[in-house]
């Protein structure tokens, strides 16, 4: 499994690399929307960690450019990871296209569960249409 993970903060990066680095997860990261949208046109991934809050372009617009997208890589699987507490802070993101939300900090085992999931989920749907 390839992921990416796209956050600001070098030290939410690092703890997400040690967690996934326990399972053998093969992580890129990307410190910013526009950096991981360039990551995202030059590699195939399995899942997406997206970061809500960052400078310049946040996880929302772009989880909505992937979305966007007229190629495969429109429905890579996109988890949002925020410290964003507001009552309707999923409901906004599952609106913009993220598969799933997790709130901060993120634990290890409930983010294997949910990445495992996710991908099995998207897997299943591909099946189908095949």
């Amino acid at each position: 499994m390839r992921v990416l993970f796209v956050d600001d903060d070098a030290m939410n990066r690092r703890v997400v690399r040690d967690m996934l680095g326990i399972a053998g997860v093969a992580l890129d990261e990307a410190a910013d929307g526009q950096a991981g949208l360039d990551m995202v046109e030059r590699n195939e991934f399995s899942l997406i960690l997206m970061d809500l809050r960052m400078p310049g372009m946040d996880g929302m617009e772009a989880t909505r450019r992937i979305r966007a997208r007229t190629d495969h890589k429109a429905q890579l699987p996109i988890v949002v990871l925020t410290a964003d507490t507001s009552a309707d802070i999923r409901e906004r993101c599952m609106s913009q296209g993220a598969d799933e939300v997790m709130m901060k900090p993120v634990a290890m085992q409930p983010l294997f569960k949910m990445m495992a999931s996710i991908v099995a989920a998207r897997a299943k749907l591909r099946a189908k249409s095949a």
